[in-house]
């Protein structure tokens, strides 16, 4: 089915993985993210998915169980079908920046609280770095949920309204 995708279709799947492969995960994930992303319908059986994106059941199989573990796909049953579908999950894209930014800025903010602490007794020029760093990622894991807050608000009044102009 790859193969059938079009030229475009294809190199987006593939860019996915690239993007994923960056954040530390596997290409395969970000492929398979990627294709359930653009996907008709949105869901699709493993043998769908090894298929489009010619791997094996194996491969296949691993990616499906870490993108679950993630959070960022969801088992789909279609009542009188043998097989499960997958698709992705309703918060699959909040998920994606929680991984990506929200473990990276903490991880950061306590990297540099662990280096103040190793250099608790050091000239504060030896410091001035990692104060530095630790005020930046302070800052930023306070406020980036609350703009992640102002974004869902924001889209559930924008969905609102789209509900309402069709009324």
């Amino acid at each position: 089915m790859l193969n059938k995708l079009r030229d475009e279709e294809r190199g987006f799947v593939e860019e996915v993985g690239i993007v994923f492969e960056k954040t530390g995960l596997p290409r395969m994930a970000g492929r398979m993210f990627g294709w359930l992303l653009i996907s008709d319908p949105h869901y699709q059986s493993p043998a769908e998915l090894a298929d489009v994106l010619m791997a094996s059941k194996g491969s296949i199989s691993t990616t499906v169980r870490l993108l679950s573990q993630f959070g960022l796909i969801e088992r789909y049953i279609i009542p009188g079908e043998r097989h499960d579908h997958f698709r992705l999950s309703e918060d699959s894209l909040r998920r994606t920046i929680t991984h990506g930014l929200e473990d990276e800025i903490k991880m950061f903010h306590e990297l540099a609280e662990r280096g103040l602490k190793l250099m608790k007794d050091e000239p504060s020029v030896r410091c001035e770095w990692l104060e530095k760093m630790r005020d930046r990622y302070n800052f930023l894991e306070k406020a980036f949920p609350k703009l992640m807050e102002r974004y869902e608000k924001r889209r559930a009044k924008l969905q609102l309204k789209l509900i309402l102009k069709k009324k």
